[in-house]
């Protein structure tokens, strides 16, 4: 099993990379909080999403160019302002998944429970192994890892619904006020992932297709359908898991990253018992540590091909310098402006979702144009879904801005 699914390409990193503070932080809260009251906006969100996401891999596969290279084409302002909020979202993004990660390695390796000494350590580890070229070694690693967390997690559902006494309520719940309204935006933002990631995936299938000639865009969207069906499994997963564990208990999660790892963590030794709590430490770990990561890695590569599309003189060492100022950046953030991860997460996940309606419009023109194989341009069933996909992101972030 395990080498079939080291033979799939960008979609298992897209799942790789999209569970992370989606699933562990948000759909946790939204179990504990809600119970299973949002789990229709979860399941639409994916659904809305799903187009614009699989319009990255599909353009690229098809035109053996990323979506960058596609806005470029569509003009430069659209370029421009691609790089405007990618700049500007790349920070918080960081420091959310770093937090978060800092939070586990101090509830798993202790020797400091300083949120941002972990976050430094973590952010220069990173850098080294970019540096040193082992990101393939460590991809092929984070595979595995999702596999043992997915294992872990399917039998903590499982226990803990054999243990709750209450019966399973169903009944969907529309937020109001405006702290619960921030709160759907904020879990609506990062579900499965920022829709940024889809220009990430495109840069990752163009790697894929030119080690690997049989990966055509047919196998792409397939490939990319398995990880995006795995990200949706696993939120209603942590859903659950939240769901049953806290739900109606009063108890809340702690505004601390390393209050909230133990909570984390302690949702799955209550279901199937403290023998399992280094075995899931761990796998919590090296999937935050694997999307610190990737996330690291993947805004400096998208910057870069920016600039080298944007000026006729080569800067070779422009990855470099973006994840220099990416790294400072987000240690500055972590260290003077930002000590409480919820609110971290929330400002993160919340301008994810407000900047998604460009990227869903922008792929999808891109996607339906002349640069795009006239076989690959989508067909009515997927422009009506991409239609409805805009109304609904457009709709949701003028409804929040109104209740702000």
């Amino acid at each position: 099993m395990i080498q079939k699914i080291k033979s799939l390409g960008p979609g298992l990193i897209f799942a790789g990379a999209s569970i992370g503070v989606s699933h562990l932080v948000m759909s946790t809260k939204s179990g504990a909080i809600y119970g299973y009251g949002l789990i229709w906006a979860l399941l639409i969100v994916h659904v809305f999403k799903y187009p614009f996401f699989q319009y990255g891999p599909r353009y690229a596969t098809a035109t053996g160019e990323s979506l960058i290279d596609g806005y470029k084409k569509l003009g430069n302002w659209v370029l421009i302002t691609y790089f405007i909020i990618a700049f500007i979202s790349m920070f918080t993004i960081q420091a959310a998944v770093t937090i978060v990660t800092a939070g586990l390695a101090i509830n798993l390796f202790g020797i400091t429970d300083n949120p941002v000494n972990w976050s430094i350590i973590i952010t220069v580890i990173c850098v080294l192994i970019l540096i040193l070229g082992r990101y393939k070694l460590l991809d092929n690693l984070m595979k595995v890892i999702i596999v043992v967390l997915t294992i872990t997690t399917i039998t903590s559902v499982v226990f803990a619904g054999f243990k709750t006494g209450t019966p399973i309520e169903f009944t969907q719940i529309l937020p109001k006020g405006t702290i619960e309204i921030g709160f759907l935006i904020a879990f609506l933002g990062w579900m499965p992932s920022p829709l940024d990631l889809s220009v990430i995936h495109s840069l990752w299938a163009i790697e894929k297709k030119n080690e690997t000639k049989t990966f055509n865009t047919k196998k792409s969207i397939l490939d990319f359908n398995i990880g995006y069906i795995a990200t949706i499994f696993l939120g209603v997963c942590f859903v659950s898991l939240g769901y049953f564990v806290m739900f109606g208990t009063g108890k809340t999660f702690s505004a601390s990253a390393g209050g909230f790892a133990q909570q984390l963590i302690d949702l799955y030794t209550q279901s199937i018992g403290t023998w399992a709590y280094y075995i899931i430490a761990i796998a919590a770990f090296i999937t935050m540590f694997s999307t610190t990561l990737t996330t690291l890695d993947a805004s400096p590569r998208a910057l870069a091909k920016v600039f080298e599309l944007s000026f006729p003189t080569k800067f070779k060492k422009g990855y470099w310098f973006w994840i220099v100022l990416l790294a400072a950046g987000t240690i500055l953030i972590l260290q003077y402006f930002m000590e409480n991860m919820s609110q971290l997460v929330f400002v993160a996940t919340v301008l994810s979702f407000l900047t998604a309606p460009f990227f869903a419009i922008t792929n999808f023109i891109l996607i339906s144009s002349k640069h795009t194989p006239k076989e690959w341009r989508p067909s009515l069933a997927m422009k009506i879904l991409s239609y409805l996909g805009i109304f609904f992101l457009i709709g949701f972030s003028v409804w929040y801005l109104m209740n702000l």
